[in-house]
């Protein structure tokens, strides 16, 4: 088995695509031309985003994400050696915050932020 790819359900996926290239400094892989479905470049592992209306399509019930309300119960994590730079960065592009970075005992420094659908977004150094 292998991991393949995450996708997130959201209202609009092109402006879900903008906001990531934008705040996280991510690059698009792929746009359906439908504009359903999108992926980012994000290394072996994929992150894709779909719209609310795909999964209904695909007969998947969902929850939708908001960011009236409180995040669901998971997040994905961007890897860097420069969180400060990168968390204030997802601020000025419009994120969300949560919590600012932080030294862990374990000498990680972890942030916290949510997107433009209320996604909770994890900024990281790397663990050693």
């Amino acid at each position: 088995m292998k991991f393949g790819y995450t996708i997130i359900y959201v209202s609009n996926v092109l402006d879900t695509v903008t906001f990531y290239e934008s705040a996280f400094g991510l690059k698009r892989k792929f746009i359906h031309e439908s504009n359903l479905y999108a992926e980012m470049e994000t290394g072996e592992t994929v992150l894709a985003f779909a719209s609310n209306e795909s999964a209904e399509m695909n007969g998947v019930a969902i929850l939708p994400n908001h960011s009236s309300s409180l995040p669901a119960g998971w997040e994905v994590c961007f890897v860097t050696q420069e969180v400060e730079k990168a968390y204030n960065r997802a601020m000025e592009k419009g994120c969300i915050p949560v919590s600012k970075p932080l030294q862990k005992p374990w000498g990680q420094i972890v942030s916290y932020v949510r997107d433009l659908n209320g996604c909770l977004i994890e900024i990281a150094s790397p663990v050693s």
